[in-house]
């Protein structure tokens, strides 16, 4: 079974090898599936939605290293998460709590194993990929884990009304879930009044609009240009719900 990525390393840089590196000693030839390295840094609210919202894409049985971890080396947690038929490994720190709080079952661990190295900044590579390679490989010695109640921090089902991602084309993705989306409402951010559309090629060219994405996600777009620029968006942007114009339909922004 895989072992799937997704953290705020990077994508360059000599974070990412190297937790590939202690996965391959651990679990020679196990898949590694890089998901996310460019999960927004720091911002482990937007992280938790965007990871709930990709997670459904894998088989289940896949392993998430998750890794946004500001308060590496400090007093959060390192557990161990199976939800719904998907294994997690990650910070205690709300980054597994969305997903795992939409789940209808969870097992809840506390990672009670030292590794003989274990950098204060990098449990990525010391303590969570060894974990997960020995989870995927169903190699996990006796005591390593330790049954915990719960999460101890969670952020709860509900959807997240922020910029949580922006795309290469500049779509900006929200934390709101499409299917939640009052009847005829418009999306209002930066001032704008955005109406929904069901497809890019139904709006004019250099249009926005706010559709529900493939994830299922409320997202801000224009056709054939870059939301985040001709909207000046960005990642923590505040998003809102409000009743359509009188006769203006769902169609376009205003």
């Amino acid at each position: 079974m895989a072992i799937v990525l997704f953290t705020d390393f990077g994508s360059a840089g000599i974070y990412l090898g190297q937790v590939k590196a202690a996965i391959e000693r651990e679990a020679p030839g196990i898949p590694v599936i890089d998901l996310f390295n460019d999960a927004p840094a720091f911002n482990i609210r937007a992280a938790a939605h965007l990871l709930a919202s990709l997670v459904p894409e894998f088989p289940q049985g896949s392993v998430f290293v998750a890794v946004v971890d500001p308060g590496v080396g400090g007093t959060r947690v390192p557990v161990a998460l199976r939800a719904d038929g998907y294994r997690f490994v990650g910070p205690d720190n709300g980054l597994l709590s969305v997903f795992a709080a939409r789940a209808a079952r969870i097992e809840v661990f506390r990672i009670a194993w030292k590794p003989g190295r274990l950098s204060s900044s990098f449990h990525g590579r010391d303590l969570f990929a060894p974990v997960a390679a020995r989870i995927a490989t169903d190699t996990l010695p006796r005591g390593w884990l330790a049954p915990l109640p719960g999460l101890a921090v969670d952020f709860g089902p509900a959807g997240l009304a922020e910029i949580i991602h922006v795309d290469r084309y500049g779509n900006a993705m929200t934390g709101l879930r499409a299917a939640g989306a009052p009847r005829g409402a418009m999306l209002t951010l930066k001032r704008r009044r955005l109406g929904r559309a069901r497809t890019f090629a139904s709006m004019r060219q250099g249009e926005a609009f706010w559709y529900a994405n493939s994830q299922g996600l409320v997202e801000v777009a224009v056709n054939q240009g870059s939301a985040a620029d001709s909207l000046r968006l960005r990642i923590g942007d505040r998003v809102a719900w409000t009743p359509a114009l009188k006769g203006s339909g769902s169609r376009g922004s205003r």
